[in-house]
C-alpha cells in the first residue's frame, strides 16, 4: 500500500513513518506528493502548516476532488465539523476520520487505514456524534430564503440599505423589509443594548 503522511508533529510523524512509506508536513508539500506519487492513502491532520487552522482538512476536499481515486484518512485531535461535513457531503467511499487521543491500539489504525485504502470508511463514534449533532442543531442561517442570504451578505460587507436597494435593483422598503426578516429568523434579541444588525453580521462571520 502507498501511503502519504502529512501531520505537523514531527513526533507522531516519525513515529508512524515506521509502518508507512512516505511523509509530509504541511498542506502545499501532501497536494505535490500526492500528485507525484498516487498513493493508496493520504493521512492527514486538521491543523497543519503554514496557517495551523484548517490546511489539512482544506488539502484533503481538494485531493477528493482532484484525485478521487485517493483515499482520505483525517486524524487529529480536532474535529473541525464544518469541514468534515464538507467531506461528507460527497461520496464517503474510501474516507476517514479518527481521532489521536482514541487511537490506542496499531493493530485498529492499520485495520481502519485498509479499509479507507479499500473503498470503506473509518469514523471514530465522537466524530460521528458531534457532525450529528450539527445536522441536528442547523445553522440558523438556514432559515434564510435565497435573497435574505444575498442581504446578509451586502450587510457583511459593511453597506448600509441604500446601496444594497442599488445593488439589488431593489426598492429601500423592501430590502428594509429583507433585514427585519434576517433578525426574526436568526433570534436575535431585541435589546436597545445591542445592535442586531452587529449581530446579524457576526453571525454571517462566524459560519
Amino acid at each position: 500500500m502507498r501511503v502519504i503522511l502529512a501531520d505537523d508533529s514531527v513526533l507522531l510523524r516519525e513515529g508512524l513513518t515506521r509502518l508507512l512509506d512516505d511523509a509530509g508536513h504541511d498542506a502545499p508539500a501532501l497536494l505535490a506528493a500526492v500528485d507525484e506519487h498516487r498513493p493508496d492513502v493520504a493521512v492527514i491532520d486538521v491543523r497543519m502548516p503554514p496557517t495551523h487552522k484548517d490546511d489539512g482538512l482544506r488539502a484533503a476536499l481538494e485531493i477528493r476532488e482532484r484525485r478521487p481515486e485517493v483515499g482520505v484518512l483525517v486524524l487529529s485531535q480536532y474535529v473541525e465539523q464544518h469541514y468534515a461535513a464538507r467531506l461528507l457531503a460527497g461520496s464517503p467511499q474510501g474516507l476517514g476520520y479518527l481521532l489521536k487521543d482514541r487511537v490506542s491500539e496499531v493493530a485498529d489504525f492499520l485495520d481502519s487505514l485498509e479499509r479507507v485504502r479499500a473503498g470503506g470508511t473509518a469514523f471514530d463514534p465522537e466524530v460521528v456524534r458531534r457532525l450529528l449533532a450539527r445536522t441536528t442543531h442547523a445553522d440558523p442561517l438556514s432559515r434564510l430564503s435565497p435573497r435574505e442570504a444575498e442581504v446578509l451578505r451586502h450587510l457583511a460587507q459593511g453597506l448600509v440599505n441604500a446601496a444594497i436597494a442599488e445593488r439589488l435593483h431593489v426598492s429601500l422598503s423592501t430590502v428594509e423589509k429583507h433585514v427585519n426578516a434576517i433578525m426574526d429568523k436568526l433570534d436575535l434579541p431585541r435589546d436597545r443594548d445591542y445592535s442586531r444588525r452587529a449581530l446579524a453580521i457576526l453571525r454571517y462571520l462566524e459560519s
